[in-house]
């Protein structure tokens, strides 16, 4: 399948502003099974300067710089993707006590790995609720993060919600209720609390139903020794596929904004997004 995907993101200011410099979070990232064949960056105002570069996770990021004062600004990206079909369980979890929790990674994995395994303090609730299902499939570690996935898809309510940074793991967890990045933010301090190397992925997911309201969409990566990265969607209950396609990646979920930057001068201002996501001949 190929994607043509153009996200326009608007910001209107009540006055005019200075821009300090942004980091721009939009062209997708190659894998194992999609090629991005094609790219383009288009802001309506002509920076001052320009660069592409990788952050510090390994992140494609356009860092630019402005000069002079301005009322609006419109940042248009468009991409076309090659997503080829793929086995998501062709891997092998080796050394093999890794296909039970608890387990440890080795020493030198674990310097690399560190922001990964970094937790936020989670309650009782829910530090339960994982231990249950880990119980319930003997301990077995690509069982439970199938079933977890699964569990919070079926217990969960998913909204939408455009703006604001994810909740607190244990507010989404009492709600039974939240955005995507809500859930995986909440799945992801699970997962660490339990000892499992886990980041925040940003990026777009394709569906195949009429009239689609598309949003950037948010799922979990763990990192398991002989597998690497395994992407796992709590949203919609399943292991990620060729129809989810990634922008960027982080121990934290602001490490994976699409826009960081802040303006200068005494202004409010208005967010407008449009996604679109269409399959090509």
């Amino acid at each position: 399948m190929r994607f043509k995907i153009i996200h326009e993101t608007e910001y209107e200011f009540s006055k005019a502003v200075f821009l300090e410099p942004h980091y721009l979070m939009f062209k997708p990232k190659n894998r194992q099974h999609l090629n991005l064949e094609s790219y383009s960056l288009e802001l309506s105002i002509k920076p001052a300067g320009i660069s592409e570069q990788l952050d510090a996770e390994d992140n494609i990021v356009h860092f630019c710089w402005f000069e002079g004062m301005h009322k609006n600004i419109v940042i248009r990206s468009e991409a076309t993707v090659n997503s080829r079909p793929y086995n998501p369980f062709n891997f092998l979890i080796y050394p093999l006590y890794f296909n039970s929790i608890p387990f440890s990674y080795s020493d030198a994995i674990i310097v690399l790995l560190q922001k990964y395994l970094t937790a936020e303090p989670i309650g009782k609730e829910l530090h339960l609720f994982g231990k249950t299902i880990l119980a319930s499939i003997n301990n077995d570690t690509l069982s439970f993060l199938t079933a977890l996935t699964i569990q919070i898809h079926d217990d969960f309510v998913v909204a939408s919600r455009e703006e604001g940074v994810p909740y607190e793991p244990d507010k989404t967890f009492h709600l039974k209720k939240g955005s995507c990045r809500d859930l995986v933010w909440m799945q992801i301090q699970l997962l660490r609390t339990m000892g499992l190397a886990s980041r925040f992925v940003s990026g777009y997911y394709y569906v195949d139903v009429e009239n689609p309201q598309y949003e950037l969409h948010a799922w979990t990566e763990v990192f398991l020794p002989g597998a690497g990265w395994i992407g796992f969607d709590p949203s919609n209950g399943i292991i990620t596929g060729n129809t989810h396609i990634a922008v960027a990646s982080g121990s934290h979920y602001l490490n994976t904004m699409p826009i960081s930057g802040t303006v200068r001068g005494d202004a409010t201002s208005e967010l407008k997004t449009k996604l679109v996501i269409e399959v090509l001949a």
